[in-house]
């Protein structure tokens, strides 16, 4: 998985299920913020990625969200269960997953066998 991707999932993820309003996402491996905004709902992602100047979001319903990342052009899907999410990146071909604790999480890439951090 991309990092950007990587950390706009994990943005929209920690909004979800925390429900804090944020401008930027805490990206550990990268020990910056990386600067995302828009609006997000239950049934409707539309944020952008100001570090890449791209668009990320699309629709949802009952916690399943399918969503297109028009940086890299394709399809990530995410699905919030309580304060567990889980989704497949579509670009890498990998899975990932992560629990949101507070106002951070810590997301699994499966594709780089690695977790990564991220808070709001």
């Amino acid at each position: 998985m991309e990092a950007d991707t990587r950390a706009c999932a994990a943005y929209v993820a920690l909004r979800l299920i925390s429900g804090k309003q944020s401008s930027s996402v805490y990206d550990y491996a990268q020990g910056s913020h990386i600067s995302i905004g828009g609006t997000i709902s239950d049934s409707n992602v539309n944020v952008y990625d100001y570090s890449r100047s791209a668009h990320f979001g699309g629709n949802g319903s009952s916690g399943r969200y399918n969503l297109y990342d028009y940086g890299h052009s394709h399809h990530v899907s995410l699905e919030i269960n309580g304060n567990q999410y889980k989704g497949y990146d579509y670009g890498s071909g990998s899975h990932f997953s992560g629990t949101v604790n507070g106002h951070s999480t810590a997301l699994y890439d499966y594709g780089h066998g690695a977790h990564f951090n991220y808070s709001l």
